[in-house]
């Protein structure tokens, strides 16, 4: 997934629960064929833990004939984590890693020191149709890490650790939570988990990670009496065990770790400590200097702006 960054102002608001540092309204964008909700960068809260950029795709309905299309593009200083709810997604990366992306599947590209990929919908989904929902979301990545080899990890559905317990199904996609934990190996402490709510059932989010939030992509959920609907990003304070009630059936990305050490600059598909940096990826893919995706012959030029 790529993005442009905007001047516009960014919907958000605080709340008196005692627990709650911030709540993230998504902007509503267009890539491609796709209309996404844009949490994270937010003009008031750029990071959570190692997360720069979370984005919930869908829930869309595309008609037969027609496809999801992101054409190759670069990413440096990150890794990407593509996250099914519904539907498959085709990733096809410059390392020549071809691998379809179905629900619950783990998916992390690593960019490091640099690397391009393309994003679309599997001949069978294009030519029958599909109902596409996920999230996609970007984990910069730490100061001695940012020009590490790229490299594509790819776990299934069932290869992650499961708990369902009192209404709530989740799986525990990267670190640990729920008292489980996912095999990915990353560069730094952060946690992904995916959870579903029965209503009326209750999630516990303790206080592991320094840094935590709550996505609500679908539902409607309570927190110490108050009460949040999709879709919103819950950014919560360090240090209190949070208890979320389902007030009807609900799904949420659980989501944070540790600060990295420093702010990250973010211009287009790149993210770095260092604003030259940037510039030197933008001088290379005007130039063609990254390595091509293998079976593509499109791409995304650098933007203008």
């Amino acid at each position: 997934m790529s993005w442009l960054p905007s001047s516009e102002p960014e919907p958000g608001d605080r709340k008196s629960c005692d627990a709650l540092e911030m709540v993230v309204v998504p902007r509503m964008r267009d890539v491609g064929a796709l209309a996404v909700r844009r949490a994270l960068p937010y003009v008031k809260r750029r990071m959570v833990g190692p997360f720069v950029f979370l984005d919930q795709m869908g829930p869309a309905e595309m008609t037969p004939g027609t496809g999801m299309d992101v054409r190759p593009h670069p990413h440096i200083g990150l890794a990407t984590v593509t996250y099914l709810f519904e539907g498959a997604i085709l990733h096809r990366d410059s390392k020549g890693n071809v691998q379809e992306i179905l629900p619950g599947a783990m998916n992390l590209m690593t960019a490091g020191r640099g690397i391009a990929h393309s994003e679309r919908s599997p001949d069978l989904q294009r030519r029958e149709g599909q109902r596409l929902f996920g999230i996609q979301s970007w984990v910069a990545l730490p100061e001695k890490h940012e020009e590490t080899a790229p490299s594509f990890q790819h776990f299934s559905a069932g290869s992650l650790p499961v708990i369902e317990d009192g209404g709530v199904r989740a799986r525990v996609i990267a670190g640990h939570a729920f008292g489980a934990a996912s095999p990915v190996a990353t560069f730094s402490d952060w946690f992904y988990a995916d959870a579903e709510l029965a209503a009326g059932a209750s999630a516990p989010l303790d206080p592991d990670y320094e840094e935590r939030a709550a996505y609500i992509a679908e539902g409607e959920v309570e927190i110490a009496g108050e009460r949040f609907e999709a879709p919103r990003l819950l950014v919560f304070k360090p240090g209190e065990r949070i208890t979320i009630k389902a007030t009807r059936g609900a799904r949420l990305m659980f989501l944070g770790g540790a600060p990295l050490e420093g702010p990250r600059h973010i211009w287009w598909n790149f993210v770095s400590s260092r604003k030259e940096r940037i510039e030197q990826a933008k001088e290379d893919w005007k130039n063609g200097r990254f390595e091509k995706v293998i079976g593509e012959t499109e791409f995304i030029p650098l933007p203008e702006s």
